[in-house]
């Protein structure tokens, strides 16, 4: 996949107040957005939610949002592959974090029923991308969902779970207004996403300045976040690990595209500014450390997939612990009579 320039390769490697879904129409907008600051009581305040939402408007504001969108619609058409790996249709759909409508685009209308488009940037469903599936859109945070109980048959979010400061609170809330034995599928990123960048201003900021601050958010660990899933009511939880490589011309032209894609950094113990022999020296360690033979500078997204169900009584139960007929011994001695078998 080749970014519109031609200069970027992409690589691949192996409970709230209620809003009822009745009598919305196409693109109707309801609003769900908390007050400015406001968080989960128990939440850690790492990332400052109201420049996160300013960001990604003004990303979705450029009269070329599309250039920067090839990332996720790389994630948003495999979390669609996802979805059409499960053999039933969904009449009532939720993109969480939806942004300008990613997964929706791969989705059709035979699958979905209906599709509720959720977002924290209102910029960003007002330019939402084409899909043939009645959606409808919703300006709400990821941690303060105003749907009610059972209301979806599935929940599909795409990197965005990253950036909300009560990730546990957010899944219990995706499980909530979950049907039974509905399903979510989400993918975020993960702690070793974007570790080239990381390293290389780390470097370069403690030789220049004498020590460093966090330029890159932090990421989940993939063994915390079934811990998470399972903690919210999920079961059948699977969880897996991909991973995305981009090349780009140089360390300033990824910091160019996390900017257009709305993922700067929003933490609220950032720096405002690095100093620019700091940042040259950074470049320089970058392309040193891990340039390619090509001149360009590999970028890595590590992504976390994850899908887990709602419970419910028709679907399948491990069996009580001891009422196994056969053990695992007689199993062993059916399988070496029919290697011999095979061998006479």
């Amino acid at each position: 996949m080749l970014r519109p320039a031609g200069l970027w390769r992409l690589c691949l490697r192996p409970r709230t107040a209620g809003v009822s879904t009745e009598n919305l129409g196409r693109r109707k907008v309801a609003s769900a957005v908390p007050p400015r600051g406001g968080t989960s009581p128990r939440a850690l305040n790492i990332f400052d939610r109201d420049l996160k939402r300013k960001q990604k408007n003004w990303a979705a504001r450029q009269p070329e949002p599309m250039k920067f969108d090839y990332l996720k619609e790389e994630v948003g058409s495999r979390i669609a592959d996802r979805v059409y790996d499960i053999a039933r249709d969904f009449p009532l759909a939720l993109d969480l974090g939806c942004g300008r409508g990613y997964i929706a685009q791969h989705l059709n209308k035979e699958t979905i029923g209906k599709f509720f488009q959720a977002d924290i940037a209102e910029n960003a469903l007002k330019n939402s991308l084409e899909t043939e599936i009645p959606t409808v859109s919703v300006l709400a945070d990821e941690e303060f969902l105003p749907f009610r109980e059972n209301t979806f048959d599935l929940v599909v979010s795409s990197l965005s779970l990253h950036w909300v400061n009560d990730l546990p609170r957010a899944l219990e809330q995706i499980h909530y207004v979950l049907k039974p034995d509905g399903v979510f599928i989400g993918a975020m990123f993960g702690g070793d996403t974007l570790y080239e960048l990381r390293c290389s201003l780390q470097l370069a900021e403690t030789e220049r300045e004498g020590g460093f601050s966090p330029h890159i958010s932090p990421f989940i660990a993939v063994s915390d976040l079934g811990h998470l899933l399972g903690r919210a009511g999920f079961n059948t939880l699977t969880v897996d690990t991909d991973e995305i490589q981009v090349n780009y011309p140089g360390m300033f032209e990824l910091m160019e595209d996390l900017q257009g894609m709305g993922e700067s950094n929003c933490s609220w113990n950032r720096r405002a500014l690095l100093h620019r022999d700091t940042m040259l020296a950074a470049a320089a360690v970058y392309r040193e450390m891990y340039g390619n033979e090509d001149g360009s500078v590999p970028a890595t997204y590590q992504i976390y997939h994850m899908i887990g169900w709602k419970y419910h009584e028709s679907q399948a139960r491990p069996a009580e612990r001891g009422s196994a007929t056969v053990s695992f011994g007689e199993l062993r001695q059916i399988n070496n009579l029919m290697s011999r078998g095979e061998k006479s």
